[in-house]
């Protein structure tokens, strides 16, 4: 594990919970913080997190520099479209996330 220091850095996150949930909350705000200071953001929603993609704490994320990426999977079985507002793909990218970034935080 690489030593944390103010350089840019790389942070990942898995979301796997539904927008109902706290864990919404909780990685909106690390998002925010670390897009704030500089770094990379990754964000992985996976089963019923491809639900917060219709959530406005998840929209803006993008807008602010933020790589949104969705389980195509996960995304068909809960209903949610395959449009251009995130990444869709499979797990592989998701463990080329992991492996790249710095920093790797799941929420389940």
């Amino acid at each position: 594990m690489r030593p944390v220091s103010d350089e840019r850095r790389k942070l990942g996150f898995l979301l796997s919970t539904g927008p109902e949930h706290p864990n919404l909350d909780t990685v909106t705000r690390l998002s925010d913080t670390a897009l704030r200071k500089g770094h990379d953001v990754y964000l992985y929603l996976i089963d019923e997190g491809t639900r917060c993609l219709d959530t406005p704490q998840v929209a803006q994320l993008p807008k602010r520099g933020a790589k949104l990426f969705v389980c195509a999977f996960g995304a068909q079985k809960m209903g949610v479209p395959i449009d251009s507002r995130a990444t869709f793909c499979g797990l592989v990218v998701l463990s080329d996330i992991v492996s790249g970034c710095d920093r790797f935080l799941a929420f389940n």
